[in-house]
């Protein structure tokens, strides 16, 4: 039993909204409550619980709820991480919850602050789901958004066991993983894995704003990959990075002189002779005629033909800066986790021709379905000015002859 009967989510946005549908699907009573009353009210239209008051006002709805009187078994603290803790303080003065945490992405900082404004760390657990989309808002809520992503927790010494045993049942019901970590371990370790890259990101994405029309429209999967979460809200992200701004700084720094190397190799390869066969040695002169003496002078030594510049390998020269470059970042990819957290895996791509019609998709996954092969992950590319795209169907190397086939028994165009 997860313990949790009755929750109070602060903070009806992307994460605090999804949160609250992950558990009203499993059963558990939710109280909303958000200082913008118009996100509050979108959040309980979505079914994800009823609006929460320390009072009752008489033109209170009666779908409306106001505080019930005892607290909850805990209170989600779903803001910006500077106002966390006194969130939390607030809260705990007014006896809200039995127990407490919040969402935010670091966790040094919050922890620090209510330290110091003396709130009660037993009953306290900081957490923060690694889950998100590009949008905001609850709006942009889903019930599933935590389905198989890791939940970090970070109880200090003054937690309570109780504490960390309720907020276990609460990543349970919502379906993600748990994965416990100290506060200072867990900054460094989102500042390298996800606020340094949204920097990143918005870096590369910054180009694009001004880029001439005819070069965006070359634009590929590749930069639409790199820069898919810049798209995210700069106001948000603001609050994200300052509160972890040494750790991101570190990573940043080390990016930048990365950059900073390749950059300085490419200017000087490009100073260097182009790769190519060498030039043919020139003909040796004819012998001159022999002197009329008694004796024949010597023929005069010829001058040194000058040697031909050696071709320059890609990866070697100024190049090795760039190459080595390459396949560290190679060996980086190759250490991210695979699905539900287990070891990267390599899959095939079958790629599909698909029309921009409703019901494609589906049509595509139902003969994946009957075929009995599982589709890992997809991805989709849409040709530009056409009514059509692509469609690439990642599945274990040893079905993809088996879903290839079975496509084009169907009818579909595989290139």
């Amino acid at each position: 039993m997860s313990g949790l009967e009755s929750v109070l989510i602060v903070g009806t946005g992307l994460i605090g909204t999804s949160i609250a549908l992950a558990l009203r699907e499993q059963g558990v009573t939710v109280y909303l409550t958000d200082r913008d009353a118009a996100a509050v009210r979108l959040a309980r239209e979505l079914g994800a619980g009823i609006e929460w008051h320390p009072g009752r006002p008489a033109d209170l709805a009666p779908d409306v709820a106001w505080h019930p009187g005892r607290p909850v078994d805990l209170a989600v603290i779903a803001v910006p991480p500077h106002v966390v803790a006194e969130q939390l303080a607030q809260l705990q003065r007014a006896g809200a919850a039995r127990f407490y945490t919040d969402v935010a992405s670091v966790k040094a900082l919050p922890l620090r602050l209510a330290g110091e404004l003396g709130c009660d760390l037993t009953t306290y657990v900081a957490g923060h789901p690694l889950a998100g989309r590009e949008r905001s808002g609850p709006a942009a809520a889903r019930a599933d958004l935590f389905l198989g992503r890791p939940w970090a927790l970070c109880p200090t010494e003054e937690t309570s066991p109780e504490a960390v045993e309720l907020l276990r049942g609460l990543v349970k019901l919502c379906g993600g993983e748990v994965v416990e970590v100290d506060a200072v371990q867990h900054d460094r370790a989102v500042a390298l894995v996800s606020h340094a890259p949204h920097v990143a990101a918005s870096a590369v994405a910054a180009r694009l704003a001004d880029a001439p029309a005819a070069a965006l429209g070359l634009a590929g999967p590749g930069v639409r990959d790199v820069t898919r979460i810049a798209a995210g809200d700069p106001g948000l992200w603001t609050g994200i990075l300052s509160g972890n701004a040494l750790p991101v700084a570190d990573v940043l720094e080390a990016v930048a002189a990365d950059l900073a190397a390749a950059a300085a190799a490419l200017r000087a390869s490009a100073a260097e002779p182009v790769p190519g066969p060498a030039a043919p040695a020139p003909a040796p002169a004819p012998a001159p005629a022999p002197a009329p003496a008694p004796a024949p002078a010597p023929a005069p030594a010829a001058d040194p033909v000058p040697a031909a510049p050696a071709p320059v390998s890609p990866e070697g020269g100024a190049m090795s800066t760039v190459t080595d470059l390459l396949h560290r970042g190679v060996a980086g990819t190759g250490r991210i986790p695979g699905k539900h957290g287990g070891p990267a895996r390599t899959y095939t791509a079958v790629q599909v021709i698909i029309g921009d019609r409703p019901g494609e998709l589906a049509r595509l996954f139902q003969v994946a379905e009957e075929t009995g092969v599982n589709i890992e992950d997809v991805r989709l590319e849409h040709a530009p000015g056409l009514p059509l795209g692509a469609a690439d169907l990642f599945v274990q190397p040893e079905a993809a002859d088996t879903l290839s086939a079975a496509l084009r028994a169907h009818g579909w165009h595989l290139p």
